[in-house]
């Protein structure tokens, strides 16, 4: 560490430091912009500079003025103003500014270098504990990542805001909206019915997709992935505990090309089979849809990978998981129930923390079978009611042919919107063609 920290002391800018407190001496209006520029009060390489601007914080806090004066007195009641060199030092800030307009900018050179010294001692960090491991690999490259993903977040901290910027900012997402010229604000699934309930997918939400065994939850999944792919030109991750990404592969060229999937899986093709084949695999190529292959998830192993997607590519645009009750819990509680209550609230924070939509299939239990009327309902959800109180909207499925052979209604498929935190409720009746695509009917 004491390497770490020589390299740290020439990550600091001492004149930035003082002309960014001088200029809120200066012009207490000032600290609006730097605050929104993210500095706080370790940012500073001085920690003497910390204490200044804490308490330049904590006046602006309490609706007091903010001068050389009210600072020093500050300082003095807290005991610490002799560590600044006393009224004489917090005075003598005030001339250090060269252009008190350029706060900002000086604000982001005191953050910029803070974040720098703090990816030096992470690195170090990483470096130490590799050197003499008391874990095993997993849980050192997770730490990494926990390190060197913490630095972002460091970045664009939570904090408190008026509801008048919020509402502004709502506004202005409206205007965009509208102007836009979309019929939904949130990405498109492909069937118009089911966008006009929902809105389409939203970003920061986590869709619940859940139905029986073989009901056919994983192919409008990968359905949905496939046209915000193909469609939205959004960045996707199909990731899938139950398919192999040959069975994902045949599904994607069977519903592209035509050609039955049968006959694909079975590798039976007819001479003219071949032409529409192959150009659904050339047009596959710029498909911005990434395909996961895991038949051990864990939640920090999607989040590693939906952050090597974000950040090789700039953003996640939606995150598929299927299924929930197949994820490996990275420590289990010998409770099931718990165990799946942690992933699903563990895919809530990944929404929230891609600010992206996540889809999570789900299995229902067998207290559907046990009814007279098959259709779901929200306490079918398989493992665990948290699974209900996490999702933002629950699209549960229901084909009638499934439990009755002779039924009036074959190759249909009721898409059931149970819950939808932002709207409505709803059903529609969808068809699968020979293709594997369900549209509306």
């Amino acid at each position: 560490m004491t390497t770490a920290v020589h390299y740290a002391a020439h990550a600091q800018n001492l004149e930035a430091e003082r002309s960014v407190l001088g200029a809120v001496l200066l012009d207490e209006r000032s600290l609006h912009g730097v605050l929104d520029v993210g500095l706080q009060d370790d940012d500073f390489y001085r920690p003497a500079h910390g204490r200044v601007f804490a308490a330049m914080r904590a006046l602006h806090s309490a609706g007091e003025a903010i001068d050389h004066l009210t600072v020093a007195a500050h300082l003095r009641r807290t005991g610490e103003l002799d560590d600044i060199g006393g009224p004489a030092g917090v005075e003598e800030l005030a001339g250090w500014v060269p252009a008190a307009g350029h706060h900002r900018e000086y604000a982001a050179i005191v953050h910029d270098l803070a974040q720098v010294r703090r990816l030096m001692r992470a690195t170090y960090e990483i470096q130490a504990a590799a050197s003499a491991p008391r874990s095993g690999s997993d849980e050192l490259i997770e730490r990494a990542e926990q390190l060197i993903f913490g630095l972002r977040a460091n970045t664009v901290r939570g904090r408190q805001r008026l509801l008048s910027d919020a509402v502004n900012d709502e506004v202005d997402r409206l205007a965009q909206c509208s102007q836009s010229g979309r019929d939904v604000p949130g990405l498109t699934t492909g069937i118009a019915p089911l966008d006009e309930l929902l809105g389409g997918l939203q970003q920061g939400r986590l869709y619940v997709v859940a139905a029986r065994p073989s009901m056919g939850k994983s192919l409008i999944a990968l359905q949905i992935a496939r046209h915000v792919a193909a469609v939205e030109c959004g960045r996707v991750l199909f990731a899938s505990i139950e398919m192999s990404d040959s069975e994902t592969a045949q599904r994607h060229l069977a519903a592209e090309s035509g050609v039955a999937p049968s006959r694909i899986h079975l590798g039976r093709l007819r001479e003219h089979d071949w032409p529409p084949l192959l150009k659904a695999a050339q047009a596959s190529v710029d498909l911005p849809l990434h395909l996961l292959d895991d038949g051990d998830l864990s939640l920090p192993t999607l989040r590693a990978h939906a952050r090597q997607v974000a950040v090789r590519h700039g953003r996640l645009e939606l995150l598929v998981v299927d299924y929930l009750q197949l994820m490996r819990a990275e420590k289990p509680s010998g409770n099931r129930v718990e165990d799946v209550s942690a992933f699903s609230r563990g895919l809530k924070r990944l929404a929230r923390e891609f600010n992206c939509p996540v889809i999570a299939v789900s299995q229902l239990s067998r207290a559907v079978e046990q009814r007279p009327d098959k259709r779901p309902l929200l306490s079918d959800l398989r493992d665990s009611g948290q699974v209900e109180a996490d999702a933002d909207c629950v699209l549960m499925l229901y084909r009638d042919d499934y439990y009755d052979p002779d039924s009036e209604r074959p190759g249909e498929m009721d898409l059931i919107v149970r819950k939808n935190r932002q709207g409505q409720l709803g059903q529609i009746a969808t068809r699968i063609d020979e293709q594997l695509r369900y549209s509306p009917v």
